[in-house]
């Protein structure tokens, strides 16, 4: 198998993690792209042309991180890293919605502000920015629900909150949700975590 992906993306780190994380390195492999300049590759695995997308051993390709994930976790050996049980699976599952929703806020974030200054918007960057915010209160507020065996809920916070202190630490959010940032530390010390990083 293949996975298309970017060392910068939290989506592509979010499925490296669930593989690392699988035990399953040896059986994926990672082909680093930019999707920014359109690569023919990618397209053709993606026709959306983003990363991550996963491509089989037989042609078939996968796009869009929970839908990949959820194709890993059912075809790779290893631990199940979404439950079958619906209560458990559902949570898990509400946590990666809440953690996609923070990485879609500050990808978005920082596009535009790579846009020229006067072609910015100061209000969808503020609407981006709170939104973050507001989800991390939640995050803070049910963060004991973290706690526990790593499961594809753990992987997404923790691909979120590692894109967060990589593109926007000037945010501060560490200060403002002191329970969250504490459990991040721990986790982010993780092997799996620690071989996912972004880059310096």
């Amino acid at each position: 198998m293949k996975l298309y992906c970017s060392h910068t993306s939290p989506y592509a780190r979010k499925v490296r993690l669930l593989i690392h994380e699988k035990g399953a390195t040896g059986r994926v492999t990672e082909e680093t792209v930019a999707a920014l300049e359109d690569p023919a590759a990618l397209h053709e695995a993606n026709p959306l042309g983003k990363v991550p997308a996963l491509v089989m051993d037989d042609g078939t390709s996968w796009f869009d991180s929970p839908v990949i994930c959820e194709v890993l976790d059912a075809v790779l050996e290893g631990p199940s890293l979404i439950p079958q049980s619906n209560v458990e699976r559902f949570r898990v599952l509400r946590q990666q919605a809440i953690a996609d929703g923070i990485m879609d806020a500050a990808v978005s974030i920082i596009f535009e502000r790579n846009r020229k200054d006067a072609e910015q918007s100061a209000t969808w960057l503020g609407r981006w920015e709170r939104a973050i915010m507001r989800s991390l209160k939640l995050l803070e507020a049910e963060v004991t629900d973290l706690d526990g065996p790593v499961d594809l809920g753990v992987i997404s916070v923790g691909a979120a909150l590692g894109y967060l202190d990589f593109r926007h630490a000037s945010l501060g959010w560490h200060e403002k949700f002191p329970e969250l940032a504490g459990w991040w530390r721990d986790m982010a010390r993780r092997q799996s975590f620690a071989d996912t990083a972004p880059p310096a």
